[in-house]
């Protein structure tokens, strides 16, 4: 039959049957899997995080998304223990075998009149104070907790008072103290851990309601170091629900030099001295 076609003929006929029959690489070739994020999903999802785009990026941006999402969801199987510390700082040395101390420079006692007058003082004033005996951790420990009891309703800095822990430790660091066992500077100085480390058998929330009832079996290393270097837990303070912000599920931690503004609890917990009438 070719014999009796001419050139142009038999190049129509070559074109035909390519069209009419698949290559054997187009044979191999699997369809391509229905995308699981549609635009409308995507358009949606940026909206609710509040971020504009227009159609044509959008369009741009989906086939990327959907080409990470597996890998998205094989992130998210990985198991990452609670108390993993993150990556953010680089140690290149090993670790030592004992964690480095904190070593203020040394304070001389302050003389003071009523232990309120210690409210604003900083830990190397009050380390001094404890160290010389002329104030006791119970004292500073007492006032503390009251001045969170008389001020955290109204700033809603605290979500939960450890009263019983801290006077406990408190007195044991006096005992301590008097005996000659002086731990360092921060040895019976009162403090306040935001709620986002997790303190052995007491609530650790992140500030949100599903985890409001959570307590764990263990401490976070940074409440042992400090629990170890003698420091007096006094609360867990508040923090924007899991670290976002300053709402959480008691409501919105003020500021202490304008509650119409918002703040968090380690900070208005113990904020400089306010303003007078305040």
């Amino acid at each position: 039959m070719a014999e009796n076609l001419n050139r142009r003929d038999w190049v129509r006929l070559v074109a035909v049957l390519s069209a009419a029959a698949p290559s054997q690489a187009q044979e191999q070739t699997p369809p391509a899997p229905p995308a699981r994020v549609t635009k409308e999903m995507l358009h949606a999802a940026l909206q609710l995080i509040g971020l504009d785009f227009t159609a044509a990026q959008e369009a741009m941006m989906l086939a990327g998304v959907n080409q990470a999402l597996t890998g998205y969801e094989a992130l998210r199987k990985i198991d990452v223990p609670l108390d993993t510390e993150p990556a953010t700082r680089f140690y290149p040395t090993k670790p030592a075998a004992k964690p480095a101390r904190f070593s203020p420079t040394p304070e001389k006692p302050k003389s003071f009149g009523s232990i309120e007058d210690l409210a604003f003082e900083p830990v190397t004033a009050l380390a001094a104070l404890l160290k010389a005996r002329k104030v006791s951790s119970t004292d500073l420990t007492t006032m503390y907790l009251e001045r969170l009891k008389k001020y955290s309703p109204r700033l809603l800095c605290v979500i939960t008072l450890t009263e019983e822990l801290a006077l406990q430790q408190a007195a044991q660091a006096d005992e301590e103290i008097k005996r000659g066992d002086y731990r360092g500077p921060l040895h019976g100085i009162p403090w306040g851990a935001k709620d986002l480390y997790s303190t052995k058998g007491i609530k650790t929330t992140w500030g949100a309601e599903p985890y409001q009832d959570q307590v764990f079996n263990y401490n976070a290393t940074v409440v042992n170091r400090l629990e170890q270097a003698g420091a007096v837990l006094l609360a867990k303070l508040s923090m924007g629900a899991l670290a976002q912000g300053g709402l959480w599920f008691g409501g919105m931690t003020k500021n202490p030099w304008n509650t119409e503004r918002s703040s968090s609890g380690s900070s208005a917990a113990q904020p400089p001295p306010p303003p007078p009438g305040w």
